[in-house]
C-alpha cells in the first residue's frame, strides 16, 4: 500500500500544480485579451478622430483650390476678352489698309495706262525728229552715235587721265611718306649676318701626302665616301686641300665633317669610313632639329611639329642667290612682325607666316611641286591657319592674297631679298634678267629705246615723240611695269621711267 501511496500523492502534486499554472496562464490571458480591446476601442476612437481632421483639411483645401481656379478662369476670360477685342480692332485696320491698297493699285493701273500712251507718243516724235536731225546733219543714226561715243570716250580718258594724276600725286604725298616712315623703321631695326654659301667645300689637309691616304688603294677610300655621302671629291693640284662639290648641302656638309674627323684621326680605310659617316650623319640630323628649335625659340614660336621643325633646320643648309634660306626665314618673321605692329595688325600670326613661307624648300620630297605648293601642303597638314596657308602659297604671286597677313609676307620677303648684301648671283644671270627687263618694254609699240640700269632696279624708256603723246607715255610706263609684275621674277621693286622729248633743230645760212 505505501508504494501506491508514493504513486499517487506526486500524481496529484503534479495534477494539482498544472491545474494552478493554468487557471493563472488563463486569468492572465484574459488580462491580456482586456487590455487588447481596450488599445483597440482606443486606437478606434483616435483614428475616427484623425480622419474627421483629415476630411476637415481637405474639404478647406478643395475650397482654396476652387477658388482659385475661378479666379483664374475669370482673370483668363479677362485676358481672351481684351485679346478679342485687340483682334476685331486689328481686322478694322486690315480691312481699311487693304481699301486704300486697293484704290492705290487702281491709281497706279491707271497711271501706267497713261505713261504707256505717254511713252508711245514720244516715241513717234522721237523717230520723227531722229528723220529730221539725220537730214539736217546727212548722218545716219548710227554715224552720229559713234562720233558721240568717240568725242565722249576722248573726254572721259582726259577726265579719267586727270583724275588718276590727282590721285598718284596725292598718293605720292601721303602713302609714300607713311610707307618710307613704316619702311626705314623696319629695315633699321633689322641687323643679320649673310652667309655666302656656294656648291662646293674646300677641306684643308696637313699635308699632300693624306690626298693619297684618302684616294685609298686603287680608290676604295674616294669611293667609299663617295658612295656614303653621295658627293663627289675632287682631288687636283691644289696644294694641301681637297674640294667636295654637291648640291645638296646637307650631305655636303656630312662629308665635309667626316673628312675633316677622318683627316684628324688618321686611320682611313673602308669601315672607319662607313662608321664615321653614320656617325656624323646622326650629328647633323640632330643639328638640323636643334637648328630648327633655336629659331623658333628666337621668334617666340611655338606649337609646331617635329616634322616642321625639320623642314626648318634643313633651310640651315640650303641658300638662295648666296642668301641663308634660314637666316632669310627668320628676318622676314622679325620684318613681317614689326610691319604688323606699325599698321595694327596681328603680329604673332604675320610672324609664323612668314617664318613658315619658304619651308617647302626644306622638305625631303620628289614632288614635282614648287616650294610654295609644297609648303601650302605641308602647313594644312600641320593645321595651320587657313590665313597662314594662303601666305605660304601667295608670297611669290602664284595665287592671290586672301588676307593682311599675305601682303605682309610679300612685302617682308621682298624687303629681305632686296636690301644691299642680302643675295648675290652670278654674272649670266646678272646679265640675262637685264636682257629680259629691256626686252619686255621693246616690245611695245612707240618705244624707241629702253636701258635697264642700277643693277636692274629702274627701267628707262625712250618713246618716239611722234608716235606717243605725254598722256600715253604715262599709260605705257604703267602697261610696261604690269607686264613686268606678270612675266618676270625680280627682288624688291622696279622703277619705270617713260621719258618723251621733241627735238627741233634749224640751221641758219
Amino acid at each position: 500500500m505505501d508504494w501506491i501511496v508514493y504513486i499517487i500523492l506526486p500524481l496529484a502534486g503534479l495534477t494539482l500544480g498544472w491545474t494552478i499554472r493554468w487557471l493563472y496562464a488563463r486569468f492572465q490571458l484574459t488580462a491580456s485579451e482586456q487590455r487588447a480591446e481596450r488599445i483597440k476601442q482606443d486606437a478606434i476612437k483616435e483614428a475616427e478622430a484623425k480622419k474627421k481632421e483629415i476630411l476637415l483639411e481637405a474639404k478647406e483645401k478643395v475650397i482654396q483650390e476652387r477658388n482659385q481656379q475661378e479666379r483664374e478662369t475669370r482673370e483668363r476670360r479677362a485676358e481672351l476678352q481684351r485679346l478679342e477685342r485687340r483682334v476685331l480692332q486689328k481686322e478694322d485696320t486690315v480691312d481699311r489698309k487693304v481699301a486704300q491698297i486697293e484704290r492705290t493699285e487702281q491709281t497706279l493701273v491707271d497711271k501706267e495706262k497713261a505713261c504707256q500712251e505717254r511713252e508711245s507718243t514720244l516715241l513717234k516724235e522721237e523717230e520723227r525728229y531722229r528723220a529730221e536731225l539725220e537730214r539736217i546733219s546727212g548722218l545716219s543714226a548710227g554715224e552720229a552715235k559713234d562720233l558721240i561715243i568717240k568725242d565722249m570716250e576722248n573726254e572721259a580718258k582726259h577726265d579719267a587721265q586727270a583724275l588718276i594724276n590727282k590721285i598718284e600725286q596725292e598718293a605720292n604725298i601721303t602713302g609714300e611718306k607713311k610707307a618710307r616712315d613704316i619702311l626705314l623703321a623696319t629695315i633699321q631695326r633689322i641687323a643679320s649676318e649673310v652667309t655666302g654659301d656656294v656648291t662646293v667645300t674646300t677641306v684643308a689637309l696637313p699635308n699632300d701626302e693624306m690626298k693619297g691616304r684618302i684616294i685609298g688603294r686603287e680608290g676604295r677610300n674616294i669611293r667609299t665616301l663617295e658612295t656614303m655621302t653621295g658627293v663627289d671629291i675632287i682631288i687636283d693640284d691644289t696644294p694641301e686641300a681637297v674640294v667636295i662639290s654637291c648640291f645638296d648641302p646637307v650631305r655636303r656638309e656630312i662629308a665635309k665633317v667626316s673628312l675633316d674627323r677622318l683627316v684628324l684621326d688618321g686611320r682611313i680605310h673602308p669601315a672607319r669610313i662607313e662608321e664615321i659617316v653614320a656617325k656624323v650623319s646622326k650629328e647633323i640630323s640632330q643639328k638640323i632639329f636643334e637648328e630648327g628649335e633655336k629659331v623658333l625659340f628666337d621668334l617666340g614660336i611655338h606649337n609646331i611639329k617635329q616634322d616642321a621643325i625639320r623642314a626648318l633646320g634643313r633651310l640651315y643648309f640650303r641658300t638662295s642667290y648666296g642668301q641663308n634660306v634660314l637666316q632669310h626665314s627668320r628676318e622676314v618673321a622679325i620684318i613681317a612682325g614689326m610691319l604688323a605692329a606699325e599698321l595694327g595688325c596681328n603680329r604673332e600670326l604675320a610672324k609664323r607666316a612668314a617664318l613658315l613661307h619658304d619651308i617647302g624648300k626644306g622638305a625631303e620630297t620628289d614632288s614635282e611641286l614648287n616650294h610654295a605648293e609644297i609648303g601650302m601642303d605641308m602647313a594644312r597638314k600641320m593645321g595651320e591657319d587657313p590665313r597662314i596657308i594662303n601666305a605660304i602659297g601667295c608670297h611669290h604671286g602664284d595665287i592671290e592674297a586672301t588676307g593682311i597677313e599675305g601682303i605682309l609676307v610679300q612685302i617682308a620677303d621682298a624687303i629681305s631679298a632686296a636690301r644691299p648684301g642680302a643675295r648675290k648671283e652670278t654674272l649670266d644671270n646678272y646679265i640675262k634678267r637685264l636682257e629680259n627687263l629691256e626686252n619686255v618694254a621693246k616690245e611695245f609699240e612707240g618705244v624707241a629705246s629702253a636701258f635697264a640700269i642700277q643693277a636692274g632696279r629702274e627701267l628707262r624708256i625712250i618713246v618716239n615723240n611722234e608716235k606717243v603723246s605725254d598722256e600715253q607715255s604715262k599709260d605705257l610706263a604703267r602697261e610696261v611695269a604690269k607686264k613686268i609684275e606678270n612675266d618676270l621674277r625680280y627682288p624688291g621693286r622696279i622703277k619705270v621711267t617713260a621719258i618723251r622729248e621733241t627735238r627741233i633743230t634749224e640751221y641758219a645760212r
